[in-house]
């Protein structure tokens, strides 16, 4: 699970900095400028790209089909389905905007500010000074801004279980604030490849699995109870879906796999380890690797059809352009269908004795 009670602490503690003299993990002069200035200069803004910090990721899917192949048994392995996807990506940490040059200054030179500062905060005063090293050189400046460096817990996906706490003392200490003169393009927002791979995750949507099934007798294709019913994947049925994204200079791929169908009947027990193949008398001789045994017919339910579930549990991994590479944890796709069931009738009957 993602570090929530750590996501809570820097959070008020961010907020709290600007009252009362309080110690967090990350550098105290990231509270500053993540937050306000003791003048209540508001320093949350947005970064071009989305407007609020945000940036485009293109996503490429494709997925392998776990349906066999027909008479031969075999795993498939075509490539049955693919999506595209434009979507938007908010970083975890990226460049926000904050005052103007002039703004900048006058508060840092502002005697209040100095004399409340240096007692309240002590060295972190300095440290944050030292972190505007040049902003005499742009006190006369009101267009233009500054950009300072800014992370929020809130654009962590969910099932991300990294600690926010290292994400926002990494950033900052590998990223200074930023002047950029009116008319000029602010700093380009990065796309981390965790979080990267986990939106382009959740921006697609796989497949449910579909099944065929065997016997089929008469109309309406109908099982038997006590018989074996075999199962198989057919048609889009991914056994293995990878997923390609980028964003600015970040890549991130995401691969998924899974080994078997998950069976669940009303009426009936599934036992599958696989796939399945699709009966036939030459693979009867071989056995299947995922069958049904209906233990009641299908008269007393609606329609005089059984359902039948069919989940697949995918296994997630990613790997990322900047190191980053981890696991995802499991993704189940929910589907279900419908197979008739019908009971063959026995008559026995008693000899007539002679006379």
């Amino acid at each position: 699970m993602r570090q929530t009670s750590h996501k809570l602490f820097v959070t008020l503690s961010a907020a709290l900095l600007v009252a009362t003299p309080l110690i967090m993990t990350a550098s105290p002069a990231q509270a500053f400028e993540q937050k306000r200035d003791a003048t209540g200069t508001s320093s949350s803004g947005s970064v071009v790209q989305g407007g609020d910090g945000s940036v485009t990721m293109t996503v490429e899917a494709a997925s392998v089909s776990a349906a066999p192949d027909g008479s031969t048994g075999s795993g498939g392995g075509a490539t049955a389905w693919s999506q595209s996807v434009t979507a938007s990506v908010h970083p975890v940490c990226w460049y926000a905007q904050s005052s103007t040059g002039a703004e900048k200054a006058k508060y840092i030179d502002s005697p209040e500010s100095t004399s409340y500062m240096s007692v309240t905060r002590g060295s972190m005063w300095d440290d944050y000074k030292a972190r505007f090293a040049d902003y005499q050189s742009h006190a006369d400046d009101e267009e233009g801004h500054w950009y300072i460096p800014n992370c929020d817990p809130r654009y962590m996906a969910d099932g991300d279980e990294r600690d926010f706490n290292d994400i926002m003392a990494d950033y900052y200490a590998n990223n200074t604030p930023v002047y950029v003169p009116a008319g000029e393009s602010a700093p380009t927002p990065e796309v981390d490849g965790a979080t990267l791979a986990q939106a382009a995750w959740d921006s697609i949507t796989i497949p449910t699995a579909t099944i065929g099934y065997n016997p089929t007798v008469g109309d309406v294709q109908a099982t038997i109870v006590g018989m074996d019913t075999w199962v198989w994947a057919t048609g889009n049925t991914p056994k293995e879906v990878r997923v390609t994204a980028s964003a600015g200079s970040t890549t991130a791929t995401v691969t998924a796999t899974a080994s078997r169908l998950t069976l669940q009947p009303t009426d009936g027990t599934a036992t599958c380890t696989g796939f399945g193949i699709p009966w036939t008398e030459e693979n009867d001789t071989k056995g299947t690797d995922c069958k049904i045994i209906f233990n009641r017919s299908s008269a007393h339910l609606k329609d005089s059809v059984t359902p039948v579930h069919v989940n697949i549990s995918y296994t997630t991994q990613y790997t990322a352009s900047d190191g980053a590479s981890g696991s995802m944890g499991t993704h189940t796709t929910f589907g279900s269908t419908t197979i008739p069931v019908a009971e063959i009738q026995t008559l026995n009957t008693q000899p007539t004795k002679q006379p």
